[in-house]
């Protein structure tokens, strides 16, 4: 094991050097927050595929193998479904829009009337997502080291905290490099054919199991379209999914790069899926199937390449939750924090140059004390997580109270400012308003796995946004003017960054706030 314990501790120590290399990048805050807007094909869909393949994805997806075959692999299927669409049908308009978060372009569309609700909504998600990779660090370090579940916790999460908080995007873009290549090595090409030699191969497996294990829809039609609901729509809208298409360097880099993450992740989910049904063959009576991960590579894979696949775990884990961190602080500093202080970084309508509060001298920009700001609140939503995750030991529960949230509040809204253009600000609040407390009210009566509190709270949601915008006056001509020329690409919108506006009560000036 020692051998396994050296891979493992150089991995970590090589996450931290990149969080201090990156620091010396992060001078502003577009390169703290979206590191500079100017990733290219390559490295923007490798740092998208690790974000999105994180924990829940490799050790809940390998624990959904183990419990019900090859259809376990639907959970991680749609999520790369879901990144496919947003990659074809609208990253490149959202990546015109030159903002930092889902709330600023709510605010764009709507006049400034949703930004605070959704993003306590969308702090809310990205809060509980990093959760649900930091409660992974539990099942590798216990399973391989023996570590207390709460130590396990705090020295992940530390590390992640760390580099996080040193250099922002471009650190967490580098670690999400190796780890993407790190898993692709350690669980495609390792622990993915290892596995199915173990059980004896397909033919075994298939005599050794019921046939159930094999049907395309063993795990339920109906749990396959919650899934679609959840992770299909959840990509499409997560700030976590934009922030990093905000990285991307022009609209092609856009959409080829997230394309090609999506198809990795159909891949990376049958992979999953294969690994859960030949533990199942190899290890019949786990405690939890969360445990198959870890124990197949304990115990089927030689010294030196069990570490590897054990930092491979480690690496999906810590992308998704790196990512997530950024997207949380984000989205507390820029717009809960800012607008509760009132200290809002505006724009002048005619020279789009920054005034106010934030402004330095000439109008200039203080970039390296937004890049402070920013920070302070990685720091403080990393202690968050921790203690959370101390509290919590379920990776899928955790996982789905995220996407509920995110998609029975914050789906409607989003995609309707997207494509309908006589939705208003009334309708958006309403729609998360109403759509948010009805997902939360049925998963307290009904439980955090049932089906229904989606459904439900997706229809609430659209009901209320229809009727409402309906029953309100169309949304200002001139901030839908601009809105328009944001998502055209043009040079006189897309060249200036948007703010954040103080609220429902704020002017819709020329320049959407």
């Amino acid at each position: 094991m020692a051998v396994d314990y050296a891979v493992i501790v150089l991995y970590l120590a090589g996450m931290l050097a990149m969080g201090w290399w990156g620091m010396r990048r992060a001078t502003s805050k577009s390169d703290f927050l979206v590191a500079g807007r100017r990733l290219g094909p390559a490295m923007y869909s490798g740092t998208m595929a690790a974000i999105v393949l994180g924990g829940a994805s490799t050790i809940g997806g390998v624990g959904l193998g183990y419990r019900y075959g090859l259809s376990g692999a639907w959970m991680v299927f749609t999520i790369g479904l879901g990144l496919l669409a947003l990659s074809v049908f609208f990253s490149a308009r959202i990546a015109r829009l030159k903002v930092y978060t889902v709330s600023e372009m709510l605010d764009l569309r709507y006049g400034g009337s949703a930004g605070l609700i959704s993003g306590v909504v969308m702090w809310a998600y990205t809060l509980m997502l990093a959760v649900t990779s930091t409660l992974a660090y539990a099942t590798i370090f216990d399973v391989l080291f023996g570590l207390d579940r709460a130590l396990a916790i705090i020295l992940g999460g530390a590390i992640v905290v760390a580099y996080s908080t040193l250099g922002g995007m471009w650190s967490i873009t580098l670690t999400d490099m190796v780890q993407f290549v790190v898993k692709t090595i350690g669980v495609l090409l390792l622990l993915l054919p290892v596995a199915v030699v173990k059980a004896g191969g397909f033919a075994e497996m298939k005599a050794q199991l019921p046939d159930d294990y094999f049907a395309p829809l063993g795990i339920g039609g109906q749990t396959v379209f919650t899934y679609v609901l959840i992770y299909s729509f959840g990509m499409l809208i997560g700030q976590d999914i934009w922030q990093r298409v905000f990285t991307a360097r022009g609209d092609r880099v856009a959409r080829l790069g997230g394309t090609a993450a999506g198809t990795y992740c159909l891949v990376y989910a049958l992979a999953g899926a294969v690994i859960g049904t030949a533990a199942k063959v190899l290890y019949p009576h786990l405690g939890s199937p969360d445990d198959a991960f870890a124990t197949i590579v304990k115990d089927a894979l030689p010294v030196g390449v069990r570490g590897l696949v054990l930092a491979a775990a480690l690496s999906a884990v810590m992308s998704t939750s790196s990512g997530a961190l950024i997207a949380c602080a984000t989205v507390a500093h820029n717009d809960i924090w800012a607008r509760i202080r009132g200290v809002v970084r505006r724009q002048s309508p005619a020279t789009g140059a920054p005034h106010g509060p934030d402004a330095g001298p000439g109008g200039a920009a203080e970039p390296r004390d937004e890049v402070r700001g920013n920070r302070v609140f990685i720091l403080l939503m990393g202690l968050a997580v921790i203690v959370i995750a101390l509290a919590l030991n379920n990776v899928v529960e955790a996982l789905t109270v995220a996407y509920n949230l995110l998609v029975g509040g914050l789906l409607v809204p989003i995609l309707g400012g997207l494509l309908w253009k006589r939705g208003t600000g009334a309708g958006a609040l309403a729609s998360v308003a109403v759509g948010g407390l009805t997902v939360v009210g049925l998963m307290l009566s009904l439980g955090v796995l049932a089906n229904e509190p989606i459904y439900y709270g997706l229809l609430a949601s659209l009901v209320a946004y229809v009727a409402v915008s309906l029953a309100t006056r169309p949304t200002d001509a001139a901030v839908l003017d601009a809105w328009r020329a944001r998502l055209a690409g043009r040079p006189d919108a897309a060249g200036a960054e948007p703010s954040v506006a103080s609220g429902p009560s704020a002017t819709t000036s020329p320049a959407g706030r």
